[in-house]
């Protein structure tokens, strides 16, 4: 039985996020098709071709701070330019599948602690030099250093992982102990050694090729957009010597605007093809643009209410029948509707939807206040028929605070939840406070009885909730809950040592069900996301999302003209 591994265990910290402006994100799909003229009889189409060449420019909401993967952990937009510019040793699919970047083959030893990679022959840097293990060695030496603004906790894991160099193209890894969820890691942007190995740590930062880097991606930097002074914008170009395959698009562009309206109107006013994200309050007007197709994926977070089952004033959190007759009663599908625009997706358990480990048959707990009440009489719970509150089998009423952020839509939403709990006769007393003592002073000290937040699970594609839910994880943990249940622990210990994925499949499956069937927490929605991009660019696709830049994920195939086999090549659309 593995009790409390080695600090790769703690490594997936939960991240909570808070936005002041919600995603707005619907999932709409609004297509435009073109017409064909009719063929004659007797006639066949040709097949359409992409063509190479245009220029697809893109509004980013924030400024560029560096373009170096290991810097711009704290900075998204700097983090969607980077996935175009730097490769990883690995990527992720859209669920969260791993696929082969810089290395072409790896395996795994029988005992799960070693992991052996070849790097692709054909991976060069932007000014031609090859990929070789020393550059992955020294990015990750970097990582290890105090210099560099790294999470403490990303830190602390690669000083634990021994990498060694086996040829030019060959190197090892070996772990403590076996950890399934280690490719998540490898993921990170590459650096050239033979551009930074002068510059010591601490100077990374301020290195100038922050703003003139060299990767191996699929595009190259080419310049900066600098007017009046400032930064407004990069241009990158297609990077013909990269290693897979080469994108149809010659050149991408991103501008910077301080707003998400701001975006929106650039992109009206004929300055970009693209939006990085439709928000909230642009989600109507872009509703309305004929030539704007907007595309919709889930991203990994996760609205939801804990309960703190191990508060000795609330007894009655601990019955599992009581914690279903709760989420019965909040009609969350009304929730996502009214108060959140139709922007979410109804959450049903704690394993991300459209992923290999998510269960399809994981019970959907409807909305029926009715069937509440009824489990909650059967259980021996006291109705008052004249109304009032439901008492437990002991008298204790059925009376909790619930602490939620002090912003919107959490302000609506709980209060949306406390009316509907009050219909069941379970009263539930709202508490406001900023996030930041939401996290440090309720959840981390587990000084609350129930709590309105969202989990984050983002930039970990590997599904692991080991972190969130594991007994191990109640003291000093991430178990904010504090379920305390043996059966599910021993299904999360025994998937992540495992690297076969139809073993860790079926562990997880019988996880979901018993997480469902014991409901520690209450699930309510997935957050969406809503991506604007104009119709003259063709074959776009997003799928589910671990991190926004992953709406990148088959840039490689977007195009912008099609020409017919038989024909000439046309000139493709662009934007300057």
């Amino acid at each position: 039985m593995v009790e409390r591994p080695f600090l790769l265990h703690e490594m997936k910290r939960l991240r909570w996020q808070i936005l002041v402006v919600v995603l707005s994100l619907v999932a709409i799909a609004i297509l435009l098709i073109g017409q064909k003229p009719e063929l004659l009889p007797g006639e066949e189409s040709a097949p359409d071709q992409p063509s190479e060449g245009g220029i697809y420019s893109e509004a980013l909401v924030g400024q560029l701070g560096r373009l170096n993967p290991l810097l711009d952990y704290y900075n998204p937009v700097d983090r969607d330019v980077d996935r175009l510019i730097f490769s990883g040793l690995v990527r992720f699919d859209d669920r969260g599948l791993p696929h082969g970047d810089l290395a072409e083959t790896w395996g795994i030893s029988q005992d799960g602690k070693v992991y052996n990679f070849s790097i692709r022959s054909k991976a060069v840097w932007h000014d031609g030099k090859p990929v070789t293990s020393e550059d992955i060695l020294f990015t990750i030496d970097l990582m290890r250093n105090e210099g560099i603004p790294l999470p403490v906790d990303l830190r602390e894991f690669w000083k634990q992982v021994e990498v060694k160099e086996l040829d030019n193209k060959t190197l090892q890894f070996r772990l403590p102990e076996p950890y399934a969820p280690f490719l998540d890691y490898l993921t990170f942007g590459v650096l050239p050694r033979h551009i930074l190995e002068d510059t010591p740590p601490e100077s990374v930062v301020d290195d100038p090729f922050n703003l003139n880097p060299i990767g191996s991606g699929p595009y190259q930097f080419e310049r900066l957009i600098i007017e009046g002074n400032q930064i407004k914008g990069v241009i990158l170009s297609v990077n013909k010597d990269y290693y897979g395959e080469l994108p149809f698009i010659e050149q991408v562009v991103f501008r910077y605007y301080s707003a998400s309206q701001a975006a929106f109107d650039a992109y009206k006013n004929g300055e970009v093809l693209g939006v990085s994200q439709i928000t909230q309050d642009t989600l109507k007007p872009a509703l309305t643009e004929l030539n704007l197709n907007l595309y919709t994926g889930r991203v990994p977070r996760m609205g939801i209410v804990y309960l703190n089952l191990d508060d000795p004033s609330l007894p009655f959190f601990q019955d599992a029948t009581l914690r279903r007759a709760l989420i019965m009663a909040i009609n969350r599908q009304s929730i996502i509707d009214r108060l959140l625009g139709g922007q979410a997706i109804l959450a049903d358990g704690p394993i991300l939807p459209g992923t290999w480990a998510y269960y399809d048959g994981i019970e959907r707990i409807p909305y029926d206040p009715d069937a509440a009440l009824t489990i909650l009489k059967k259980a021996g719970y006291t109705v008052p028929a004249e109304g009032g509150n439901v008492r437990a089998k002991d008298g204790v009423s059925m009376t909790f605070e619930m602490v939620h952020p002090d912003m919107e839509p959490y302000i609506t939403i709980a209060r949306a939840i406390q009316d509907e709990w009050s219909k069941i006769g379970v009263r539930a007393d709202l508490k406001a406070v900023p996030y930041q003592d939401l996290v440090s002073n309720y959840m981390e000290t587990g000084n609350y009885q129930a709590a309105l937040v969202d989990l984050d699970q983002g930039r970990t594609p590997d599904p692991d909730p080991y972190p969130f839910w594991h007994q191990s994880q109640i003291t000093g943990g991430q178990n904010y809950s504090h379920w305390d249940d043996r059966q599910a622990s021993e299904y999360l210990e025994r998937a992540r040592v495992l690297d076969d994925l139809a073993d860790r499949t079926k562990l997880y499956r019988n996880f979901q069900v018993r997480w469902t069937n014991q409901m520690p927490a209450l699930p309510l929605y997935y957050w969406v996301y809503s991506y604007g991009i104009d119709n003259q660019v063709q074959r776009v696709r997003i799928g589910p999302l671990f991190d926004l830049p992953d709406r990148f994920n088959n840039l490689n195939s977007w195009y912008f003209t099609v020409r017919p086999a038989n024909e000439a090549e046309q000139t493709p659309s662009s934007t300057p």
